[in-house]
């Protein structure tokens, strides 16, 4: 829009144009005017809209381009998922014990893990290569993951306290399996809703690991200016549909950056198609665009309790009649805080681990990382893997009650 824009723009811009309004003329743009006017006189008149239009057609072709070249891509996701050891409604719980020898060991520590409700799962898996979840397998842990799945007509009646409820009997189950409290690993989304996971089953959660987890919303609203805004109207959406759609979603995800998809396809393109990067790359991108749509109260919690009102960072959410209030949660906990985060700004994630504010008995690692990369760069194993599956591995044992 911003580069079909660009040539009414000139007009509108432009000395001399019959509809031209010097007083609309952006600061920026009035600076180059006579660097064009000169350019004009040498090369000729229109020769600048000329090649304006050029260029238009030439980022658009190169963003159609890419974009196409990403569809046509063969390269999937093939790797075989897990079996599911416990189910309710469209929620599974995935063994990932069941890919390697070391985390089927009697004693293995268990770990719940919960991703966030919007997007998918899959980005903790991707690859056998670039999959958190094997490793943490194959170093003795034996997680076991959360697969939300998409909401049926009972769960898009959800808000948060149906989910951590639905959570705890997850939770109760693995406890009963592993015959002691399991490790709580929540990333994202999923990370806020293990917080009231631990407040409510305190006994029931030997430790708390929590990966790019909002929390105070209103700490850096840098970037949401958008889903701000927008809020009390996408709320009422939610109202009036049972649900948030997954295109909204990606909406709200696109005006964090509205650059991005012109960056990334661009890149793409310049890419080996044969290569390691470019079927990373077209398997991030499947994830990206396979959320899943967010039952209707849960989206308007989010969008009216979380961002508008920031219950969470105030003190004031509450969750089965239980305030959450992460100074009173003694758990060992780990926060994970990636610097480069556009989709949760660090500062959110941070109150989780401010003393006085943050949970009571906390470690706190800043990655220099963004949201995806923690899981998935190049450098996740050695910056985020590593650390948090030993953190993980040493945490005092406790029997449940």
């Amino acid at each position: 829009m911003t580069w079909a824009s660009s040539e009414s723009a000139w007009k509108l811009w432009k000395p001399g144009s019959p509809s031209s309004n010097q007083s609309s003329v952006p600061e920026a743009i009035a600076a180059l005017l006579p660097e064009i006017a000169a350019l004009e006189a040498k090369a000729g008149a229109g020769k600048f809209e000329s090649a304006l239009h050029r260029e238009i057609a030439r980022r658009m072709d190169r963003l159609a381009e890419g974009v196409l070249a990403y569809r046509r891509h063969p390269v999937h996701r093939d790797l075989e998922n897990p079996p599911a050891v416990w189910s309710e409604g469209n929620t599974r719980l995935l063994d990932y014990g069941a890919t390697n020898r070391t985390a089927r060991v009697r004693g293995a520590r268990a770990v719940l893990v919960v991703p966030s409700l919007i997007n998918r799962w899959e980005v903790l898996d991707l690859t056998a290569e670039k999959s958190l979840l094997r490793a943490m397998a194959a170093a003795g842990l034996r997680p076991y993951l959360v697969d939300w799945g998409t909401p049926n007509a009972d769960e898009r009646r959800f808000d948060s306290t149906a989910y951590v409820a639905r959570l705890e009997r997850a939770l109760a189950f693995l406890t009963k399996r592993a015959r002691r409290a399991p490790a709580v690993m929540g990333y994202c989304m999923g990370g806020t809703l293990t917080v009231a996971l631990a407040a409510r089953q305190p006994r029931r959660v030997a430790g708390l690991a929590l990966l790019a987890a909002p929390w105070d919303f209103h700490a850096d609203r840098t970037g949401h200016a958008f889903l701000l805004s927008a809020g009390p109207m996408l709320a009422r959406v939610a109202d009036q549909v049972g649900e948030l759609p997954v295109d909204i979603l990606q909406t709200l995800f696109w005006s964090l950056d509205p650059w991005l998809a012109v960056k990334k396809f661009g890149r793409f393109l310049g890419m080996d198609q044969q290569g390691s990067s470019a079927r990373e790359f077209v398997l991030l991108e499947d994830w990206l665009n396979d959320g899943a749509p967010l039952a209707g109260p849960m989206a308007r919690e989010c969008l009216i309790g979380w961002y508008g009102d920031n219950t969470p960072g105030a003190g004031q959410w509450m969750v089965g009649g239980k305030r959450i209030v992460p100074s009173k949660i003694a758990t060992p906990s780990l926060v994970m805080i990636p610097s480069g985060d556009r989709i949760v700004p660090p500062l959110s994630a941070a109150a989780l681990a401010e003393p006085g504010r943050g949970l009571k008995n906390v470690t706190r690692l800043d990655l220099p990382l963004g949201h995806i990369g923690m899981v998935v760069s190049g450098r996740a194993r050695d910056l985020c893997w590593t650390p948090l599956i030993e953190w993980l591995g040493n945490i005092p044992s406790k029997r449940s009650r």
